[in-house]
């Protein structure tokens, strides 16, 4: 597969492009464009502009990931981890950030709150069935294959 390029539109002059940190790293960093500090309390949810717009090829998208440092050290992650920005989407890219700890957190500005990786995506064909094929696991749910 091809290597994709993507292009991305400065919203604010604040914002930072998303950036690889290392030469092997699979996200790139995602930066917070904000006035001042902003403080999510414990429990809380903040949605934190990036200050761009970016145009994903399509056939590929965007999945937004929280940042294991500040998980591990803070208990700061995503409600809807990992996110999803598709290849059709212009508007600014945003961050739902949660904090999961028990102690309120600081947002600063240009803060690297998550990491974006691109990714393929896979289109199916829909189609009904009257039946599905049988497999050994079956209807197991949650917990069934941890025997």
């Amino acid at each position: 597969m091809s290597q994709p390029s993507l292009q991305f539109k400065r919203l604010d002059p604040r914002a930072v492009l998303p950036a690889y940190q290392s030469e092997q790293a699979a996200g790139l960093d995602l930066c917070a464009v904000l006035d001042g500090p902003e403080v999510i309390s414990a429990g809380a949810i903040l949605m934190v502009p990036c200050g761009f717009a970016m145009a994903i090829p399509a056939g590929w998208e965007a999945q937004v990931r929280p940042r294991s440092g500040l998980a591990s050290r803070h208990g700061i992650s995503m409600p809807n981890s990992p996110g999803t920005i598709d290849a059709d989407y212009r508007g600014e890219v945003k961050v739902p950030l949660i904090n999961l700890g028990k102690a309120a957190f600081t947002v600063e500005p240009g803060m690297r709150i998550a990491q974006m990786v691109i990714a393929p995506v896979a289109r199916v064909v829909i189609e009904e069935v009257e039946e599905l094929d049988d497999t050994d696991r079956g209807s197991g749910g949650f917990g069934s294959t941890g025997r």
